[in-house]
């Protein structure tokens, strides 16, 4: 069991590089859950000085499943929310980065050495979150008639994973306060769609999603204003320079406002999102 293998591991962070190398669904989602079930009964230590990257890690990493095949942005299919496949591939696709948040809540907990208790904690909570919110989304996918792993999906959120795995800035910058926040101006109207398609359960999951992922673009930029200070940084000039250097994807508007500044983002950054927006 998922749970054994974890509470056979002397420290957090170990035990996360454990859930991100399953490869199996359900057994990734129990892992996860026990791993933050045996933090917080005081089960587990925190190895933060461990340079776990350098000696750990082997290959592969993210651990997930054959399927859904992996291919470009551009020939992911776009179906008609009209049809049951259509709809089905929507929920599909959210699945995708619900799966792929997983293994980068538990990435930022074992490569990262050095950071303070609480950032530790604060990625523990956001895979345990993001494994609920994948387990929702692929048991109402079921109730379609299909299964993760049924249609293709892309890796661009593992792709500046990768990109930024040599840097924790880089990562808090362009994952969670980039990629994931995204999310924030994506949902209202993808829930919308799926309310007005008559499946009012995936639009309750959405509702679900939406209030967690405030609270983790929130705790990504606190770590990201955190990091600026420690290097004596300002955090405005340095987001702009980070997506340049690591050629994020162009942000796109409009934006979620309400959303956004619920999650921490400032007012001046919000100017400078709808400057990058052009």
């Amino acid at each position: 069991m998922p749970s054994l293998e974890i509470l056979s591991f002397n420290g957090l962070r170990a035990g996360a590089l454990v859930c991100l190398k399953e490869t199996r669904l359900e057994a990734k989602c129990a892992a996860v859950k026990a791993l933050h079930a045996a933090w917080h009964e005081g089960g587990l230590a925190l190895e933060q000085q461990e340079d776990l990257a350098a000696s750990d890690a082997g290959d592969g990493i993210p651990g997930r499943p054959g399927k859904p095949e992996l291919v470009s942005p551009l020939q992911v299919k776009s179906r008609s929310m009209r049809t049951p496949e259509g709809r089905a591939a929507l929920i599909h696709a959210l699945a995708h980065i619900e799966f792929n948040a997983i293994n980068l809540a538990l990435d930022a907990v074992w490569r990262f050495a050095d950071m303070p208790r609480q950032f530790y904690v604060d990625w523990l909570q956001v895979a345990a979150e993001e494994a609920y919110h994948f387990s929702l989304l692929a048991a109402h996918l079921e109730t379609l008639g299909y299964a993760y792993g049924d249609f293709t999906a892309h890796n661009s959120l593992w792709d500046m994973a990768e990109k930024t795995q040599s840097d924790v800035l880089a990562r808090i910058a362009l994952v969670p306060r980039t990629l994931e926040a995204r999310g924030l101006d994506a949902a209202p109207p993808v829930r919308a769609k799926l309310a007005q398609a008559g499946d009012q359960a995936a639009a309750e999951i959405l509702d679900i999603i939406l209030r967690d992922e405030v609270g983790h673009v929130l705790i990504g930029n606190r770590w990201f204003a955190w990091l600026c200070e420690q290097r004596g940084l300002d955090p405005v000039p340095t987001f702009a320079e980070l997506s340049i250097r690591y050629k994020a994807p162009p942000l796109r508007g409009p934006f979620n406002l309400e959303a956004r500044k619920a999650a921490g983002f400032s007012d001046e950054e919000l100017l400078m999102f709808k400057d990058m927006a052009g």
